[in-house]
Parts: C-alpha cells; sequence; structure tokens
C-alpha cells in the first residue's frame, strides 16, 4: 500500500484514487469535493482528509464540465491606461478575490470590431461578462452575447435596457462642478471634452451646458476636444495660453486632462488658481498630490468595480431573469486648491446609490 500512495503523489492521486481509499463511490467524493448533494459529516470528512494526504489537485477542466461553471468572469475594457482603469480593475479584481473568481481581461482600443470579437472570444470561457465600451450597442450585444451569459455593463447607459448596467452619474457631477465655478464668480468657463462618441464625456457635456446655461445665462460655450488623456490635457492648456481672453475657470472632463492643463497654464506663466481656476472629474488618486492640489468631481472608482463584479457574481449564482435595472451611482464635489480653497467636500451631491427601472 505504501509503494502505492507514493506513486499516487508522484503522479497526482484522481478521484478514483480517493474513492478506492475511502472506500465509497466516485459521485460521492465528487459531492464532498464540490460541496453539493447529501453526504454525512463523517463521510465527507474522511474524504477531505485522503484528498489533502493524497495531493489531490482538482482538474479545472473536469469540474467545469460537472459544475457548469468556470469561476472566471471576463473583463471587456476599452483601455488599461491611466489611472480610472487601475482603479476601476482593482475593484473588479478585490471584489472577484472575495469570492475566489479568476478574471480574463480584454481591449478594444476603439473598435466596434475588437469589442465584438473579444466578447466572442470569451464565448464558453466565463461565467459572466463585465462590459465597458463607448461601441456598445443593443445591436452588438444582440449579435456577440448569448442570452444565458449573464453580463453587466459599465458606464454604458445608452443600451441600459437591453442588459443590466451600472453608470456613473456623469450628468450630475458635470452640472454641479460648473455650478460650483459659477458660484466662485467665474463668468467663462470653459470644458475640456473627452472623445465624441464616449457616453460618458457626452454626459459630462450636456451637464456642463445646462450648468453654463443655468447659471451663466448669456455665457458663451468654450469646448476644447480632448482625448481622456494627459497629453490632450496638455494640448488644451497650451491652446488657452494663445488666447486674447482666456478662461476664467476649465473643468476637464477627468482628471488626467486636468493635470495635463495644469502643467502647460502653470509652464505659461499663468497662476492657478490666482489667474485662472482648473477642476477635473473622478478623482484619480493623483489627483490630490499634484501642485495645486485638483478639485474634482469625485467617483469611487474602485468601488464601481467593485459593485459591478458584485452585481455579477448574484446575476451568475441566481441566474436571475427579472427585466434588468440600471444602478446610477451618484457623485461628489471635492474642493481643493486649484480653484482657489484649502480643501473640503461638498455635501451637494453625496455619494449613495440609487437605482431605477428601465423605461416601458
Amino acid at each position: 500500500m505504501s509503494t502505492h500512495l507514493s506513486y499516487i503523489k508522484t503522479v497526482s492521486a484522481t478521484i478514483k484514487d480517493i474513492a478506492r481509499e475511502a472506500r465509497t463511490s466516485v459521485a460521492t467524493v465528487s459531492r464532498a469535493l464540490n460541496d453539493t448533494g447529501i453526504v454525512t459529516p463523517k463521510l465527507k470528512q474522511s474524504i477531505l482528509q485522503i484528498a489533502a494526504r493524497l495531493n489531490y489537485v482538482p482538474h479545472s477542466g473536469a469540474r467545469s464540465l460537472i459544475m457548469r461553471r468556470t469561476d472566471t468572469i471576463g473583463v471587456v475594457l476599452p483601455d488599461l491606461y491611466g489611472e480610472f482603469f487601475s482603479e476601476l480593475i482593482r475593484g473588479i479584481d478585490l471584489a472577484a478575490r472575495s469570492r475566489r473568481l479568476h478574471l480574463l481581461i480584454s481591449t478594444t482600443h476603439g473598435s466596434a470590431e475588437e469589442a465584438a470579437g473579444a466578447i466572442r472570444a470569451m464565448s464558453g470561457r466565463v461565467d459572466g461578462l463585465l462590459l465597458m465600451s463607448p461601441h456598445l450597442d443593443k445591436q452588438l450585444l444582440r449579435d456577440c452575447v448569448t442570452n444565458n451569459l449573464p453580463t453587466v455593463l459599465i458606464n454604458s447607459e445608452a443600451v441600459a435596457n437591453a442588459v443590466a448596467a451600472i453608470s456613473v452619474d456623469h450628468y450630475g457631477g458635470a452640472f454641479a462642478m460648473v455650478r460650483y465655478l459659477a458660484s466662485l464668480g467665474h463668468k467663462r468657463i470653459a470644458h475640456i471634452t473627452g472623445p465624441t462618441p464616449n457616453f460618458d464625456a457626452q454626459e459630462r457635456i450636456r451637464g456642463y451646458r445646462d450648468a453654463l446655461k443655468t447659471f451663466r445665462p448669456g455665457a458663451s460655450e468654450q469646448l476644447i476636444v480632448g482625448d481622456f488623456n494627459e497629453e490632450s490635457g496638455y494640448r488644451a492648456g497650451r491652446e488657452i495660453l494663445t488666447r486674447r481672453q482666456p478662461p476664467e475657470a476649465v473643468f476637464a472632463a477627468n482628471d488626467m486632462m486636468a493635470i495635463g492643463c495644469l502643467y502647460a497654464l502653470m509652464q505659461g506663466g499663468l497662476r492657478v488658481p490666482e489667474d485662472i481656476a482648473v477642476a477635473g472629474f473622478d478623482d484619480v488618486p493623483l489627483a490630490r498630490f499634484v501642485t495645486p492640489a485638483l478639485t474634482t468631481v469625485r467617483v469611487d472608482i474602485a468601488d464601481l468595480g467593485g459593485r459591478a463584479l458584485a452585481r455579477l457574481a448574484a446575476a451568475v449564482e441566481s441566474r436571475d431573469d427579472s427585466r434588468p435595472a440600471t444602478e446610477i451611482v451618484r457623485t461628489e464635489l471635492v474642493i481643493r486648491a486649484s480653484c482657489g480653497s484649502s480643501g473640503s467636500r461638498s455635501g451637494a451631491a453625496a455619494p449613495t446609490v440609487k437605482k431605477r427601472r428601465p423605461s416601458k
């Protein structure tokens, strides 16, 4: 017997070896190891002890076939570059690890074809999908996502009626920021936009425009096209420096553009906030460490990722067929030195979450 056990440890024990040692059936061992079905506590403990002694390692492929689960979640993002995506992935990863789930991550890099390819490549390999892409629409989802694959969209409100979604209140956050800048007395408020087809960027433009009309009626819009990266923010800052009458405040659609703009303005000799105020959106970790510290619209990005993963995991477990709801994660103003304050938080938009059902 000792020779036989030594051989098993070298070659890797199988479920049949455990069944033979425990003098029970393979089916009973499977139920004990997978914690499914009824097995007496005494027999289960004996099986687990034998499995540990034989250094038994479950075969993931076989387990997936039996359980019809891969314990893997697919994550499709438009990019991996930058602090926003780092924080988002960190939140998703923490929530996945707490549930002993693995992640399979892919990017689309601004292409509907790549988004479709990434989704199709994950079919059959994952238990559910987290999707974030500016190119998602109902037709793409219908073509690429099977009906029985749980899916949660992140920041893709435009197709929220198709599947479950979780989205930041981009509009409300932008509206609140422009209202705050107007309350400081600024009349000429510029906005550095995100890329044109991006849902987040369009909602933030809408919030900027509506707040400008409300709190600065008659003021002209000043839109400067950006691309959600610091280089485009830097270019926007350099362009502002060439203006005969520069804006009194600049609100960038994300923090990385705000930081790039801040650097360009200070490099060009303007003082922030004495000559011009600068604000961003997202509150990435770097925002509080630049000089001056950046006023911004706070989104708990890691929490957003964690919420999305938790919601998807619940859908995988329950296979809930009810109509998909959209969660709207509200935002919070974080006032720092780049707009003239030493730092505080506005209570105008507390970080709460509300749920709403899609309209019929």
